[in-house]
């Protein structure tokens, strides 16, 4: 038997620092949005204990990837005797802060929990992916959401529909870096859940983006007269929301005369993962 499933991007429409969590990692308030913008993941259950994976890009194809930590982190945690043949064909642009492979994970979780037939619930699944990754749960979940705590604390939000204009500077930013910066704004108020927040709220990792990466703050100078342009997650990716697809292909166009060299994509904001749908996890 075989499935194949989406994975798909998310944004962080705002990122608030608040303060550290008890154990010492920072406690963070975000809007998770979802888009119809995917990696794609086919499993074929095998009979052994095998997790054989393969990749678009070859250079992926590592024992460190989230797909196959996930898949053995599934095995480990209901007994399975089954393995499964994975290969993942990568169309997200990596380490821009969109979640990639955070996605991969999660819908391996998902879609091996139903070929195996492990019957854990979407909160178990989720543990097991916060195990692995403070991004993992929001795409188990499957919902855009307000997030809490590390990022694993969610509630499922329905946020208005939007074309977002995703740009890729093709930079490597170092998540590690950024959070053990001295900069590092840490004391942004708390707020309730404000789904008003998507527009007013701001990134607290942007400021230190921009001043350490000048080839990003060039990119947000391109878009000054373009849209307002927002930082998702610790980047590299910038964003710009608009109201219809046309709105964001007539921004796509006015960036590429702006800067032909830019690397930029359209996509639907959605309030449910494609991999739900897929998998029929929808409600």
């Amino acid at each position: 038997m075989s499935l194949k499933v989406s994975a798909p991007a998310k944004l962080n429409l705002f990122l608030h620092i608040v303060g550290r969590t008890p154990n010492g990692y920072h406690a963070l308030q975000s809007i998770f949005q979802l888009l119809d913008f995917n990696d794609e993941l086919e499993f074929t259950e095998l009979t052994n204990t095998k997790i054989e994976f393969t990749c678009s890009d070859a250079a992926l194809e590592s024992e460190d990837n989230l797909v196959i930590k996930a898949a053995k982190s599934l095995q480990r945690a209901t007994n399975t005797r089954k393995g499964a043949r994975i290969h993942l064909t990568k169309l997200l642009p990596m380490g821009g802060g969109i979640g990639g492979g955070s996605s991969d994970a999660a819908t391996t979780l998902l879609a091996l929990n139903q070929l195996w037939q492990c019957n854990l619930s979407l909160a178990e699944l989720a543990d097991i992916g916060l195990t692995l990754g403070a991004d993992i749960p929001v795409f188990v979940r499957g919902r855009s959401a307000w997030a809490e705590g590390i990022g694993e604390k969610l509630t499922p939000l329905q946020l208005p529909e939007q074309w977002f204009v995703v740009i890729h500077p093709n930079i490597h930013i170092s998540t590690a870096q950024l959070f053990a910066h001295p900069e590092l704004t840490r004391d942004t108020p708390t707020s309730t859940i404000r789904p008003a927040l998507a527009v007013s709220g701001h990134n607290d990792f942007e400021p230190l983006v921009r001043k350490l990466h000048p080839d990003i703050e060039t990119i947000f100078q391109t878009c000054q007269n373009i849209g307002k342009a927002k930082l998702t997650g610790t980047g590299s990716c910038l964003f710009i929301s608009t109201d219809s697809k046309t709105a964001a292909e007539n921004v796509k166009i006015l960036l590429h005369k702006s800067n032909p060299t830019l690397t930029a994509y359209i996509a639907r904001g959605v309030n449910v993962s494609t991999a739900h749908e897929q998998l029929q996890l929808a409600t």
